[in-house]
């Protein structure tokens, strides 16, 4: 198996709920394969996937019921401080809950958390210790 993740999909409570937070709120653009059961968006090399929750857990052949800390986030990282700001201010305003507003942190960076219309957990941080290459991926180098 090689190093890569190609898609994460996140299985939604409210699909059209899901779709217009990130398509029409975040204005990320939705890729022709989607359809009227799942949403595909590129995101410079891997690809975010929707898809309703219930058909989701059907397919894994698992229960759909659950709560709690999946002990899994998403993380954007920005450009600058201001940017991770601004991006969580945006967010809030498209009904997502800010979790922990944005502060210095232990390592040295700034960051803040957001869950999505379905409570998944975003990590907006600015890291100044990593940048980003011309196609805006991460460099850890």
């Amino acid at each position: 198996m090689k190093p890569r993740i190609n898609i994460i999909t996140l299985g939604v409570a409210d699909f059209p709920k899901s779709l217009a937070f990130y398509k029409d709120g975040l204005g990320w653009e939705l890729s022709q394969a989607s359809n009227d059961n799942i949403a595909f968006f590129p995101l410079n090399g891997i690809v975010l996937a929707l898809y309703p929750k219930d058909a989701l857990a059907e397919d894994v052949r698992v229960s759909p019921e659950g709560s709690g800390f999946s002990g899994l986030t998403l993380a954007y990282n920005a450009n600058h401080p201001e940017e991770v700001d601004r991006i969580l201010t945006t967010v809030e305003k498209l009904g997502a809950t800010i979790i922990k507003r944005a502060e210095t942190v232990f390592w040295g960076g700034y960051s803040g958390y957001f869950a999505d219309p379905n409570g998944f957990l975003w990590e907006v941080a600015y890291n100044p210790y990593f940048t980003f290459d011309e196609k805006g991926n991460l460099n850890l180098s």
